[in-house]
Parts: C-alpha cells; structure tokens; sequence
C-alpha cells in the first residue's frame, strides 16, 4: 500500500459504548475522519442526546443495544448494513465493572455479568461483523482494554482480569482473521471519563502527579489513537496492543 491516510470516507464504523466518554469521542473523531458511524450503547435517549453533538448529519445513526446481549449485538449490525451497506470498522468500547474491591470476595453474579459484557461481548460483536461482512470484504477491529490488563493491579482486579482475557483475544483473532480483518487493541490509561470516577475524582491532582506526563488522560486522547487504528495508517498493524497512559506504565517501572 502506497501512501497510506486517516481518511476514512467510505468507510462504516460501529462503536458501542457510544453514549459518552471514550465512545463518545471515537465516534466523534471517526466522523472527522470521514466515516459513517454507527453508534450504540443501551439506552436509547443517551445515545440520541450524544449523537446530537456530533456535526455529522447523514453519516452518524444510533442503534440502543446491550453489548452482552447476542441477539442485540446482530440486531445492531444488521441495522449497520442495512442503513450504511458496510462494517468496515468495529470500536468495542463498552464494558462494565459491578465490582469493587478483592477479587476473592466478589460474588458469581458480578463476576459473570463482568465476563458476560467485557470478554463475551466484544467476541460476538467481532463473530457478527465478520459473519455479516469482514469475512468477504476485510475490515478492522479495535478492542478497548485497559493498561490494567497489562499489570498487577488492585481495587478492580475483576475489571482488570477481563481486560487481560480481551488482550489475549485480541491476539488469537488477529491471528485466525489475518490477512482481511485486523485485530487491535487500545490500552488506555486512567481517563477522566464518569465510567472512571471512583478511581480519580478523590485525588485527581496526586495521581496525575504519578505520571511522567502531569496529567490525566482526556477522551480525545484515546479517541485519536483509536481512529489512528482503524485506519490505513495502521494498515501493517494487527494483534499489537496500543498503550495511551501518559507515561504510567513507565512510572511504574521506575
């Protein structure tokens, strides 16, 4: 391929987890970037008020699904194929964290609605994009992890558990839907978005401190290098696993 570019006019992107966040801006920094934007998370009038901000007219729709849900994550495909002819490039964002605290207190319900969501989910997704239209037309796939599946890490050790199967996914399939469809991930940092709350508004100054880079993470940081992913500037990229942390990493093996 000979220069490669971010313009993705042409293209058809889903992100669930679309509402807000990181799902938000992806879906944002998608349309920039020229694509048609299929946006979906679970509630309907969340994702019409997101969808609002985005000066995208034709080229953004929204679709409620719950990403744990089989049924609804081929509902929304279906939808994606129909309204734009195309899944070029599947964004799975969403994910959720019932559970606080040690791992081996967690109770089973947790536990599986954690795996159901932010292992299974992206699966599927991935299962549905590729049966409805990468297996005969190529495309790429971009997992959110989280650089706490990387690491040991404490308080969210189930979050971080399901993020270090999602790595390891991510892998495999790059390797079984090489050569048409690449597989890639994004491993954020700790990001100022509500989904991440808990673990940043109490002392958002002293953990920013930690980091080489003086700051918490923004949306738009991990929106950009998401988009950088799905497109062909990324196009001799598959089964890598981006890190997006302000230098936290780094700090920690200091």
């Amino acid at each position: 391929m000979t220069n490669p570019t971010l313009d993705l006019n042409g293209k058809t992107a889903i992100v669930t987890g679309a509402s807000r966040g990181i799902g938000l801006a992806t879906a944002t920094s998608l349309v920039a970037a020229g694509a048609n934007v299929m946006m979906s998370s679970r509630k309907a009038d969340a994702l019409d008020e997101a969808a609002a901000t985005i000066s995208g007219g034709d080229k953004v729709a929204t679709f409620a699904a719950n990403a744990g849900e089989p049924d609804q994550a081929a509902a929304c495909v279906a939808a994606t194929v129909e309204r734009f002819g195309a899944v070029d490039i599947l964004v799975n964002n969403a994910a959720t964290n019932p559970h606080m605290g040690p791992v081996i207190d967690v109770d089973l319900s947790r536990y599986d609605k954690t795996f159901q969501v932010n292992v299974r989910g992206p699966l599927v997704w991935i299962q549905e994009a590729w049966r409805t239209w990468m297996r005969k037309h190529g495309g790429s796939v971009v997992n959110v992890v989280s650089i706490g599946g990387l690491r040991h890490d404490g308080g969210i050790g189930v979050y971080n558990v399901t993020k270090a199967a999602l790595v390891h996914l991510t892998k495999v399939l790059a390797a079984e839907l090489a050569p048409g469809v690449r597989v890639n991930a994004i491993a954020p940092g700790l990001v100022k978005t509500d989904f991440a709350r808990a673990l940043w508004e109490p002392a958002e100054d002293l953990v920013a401190a930690t980091m080489p880079l003086q700051r918490l993470g923004e949306p738009d940081d991990i929106a950009g290098a998401i988009t950088f992913l799905a497109s062909d500037l990324a196009s001799w990229m598959t089964g890598e696993i981006l890190v997006v942390d302000g230098g936290a990493l780094v700090s920690m093996r200091r």
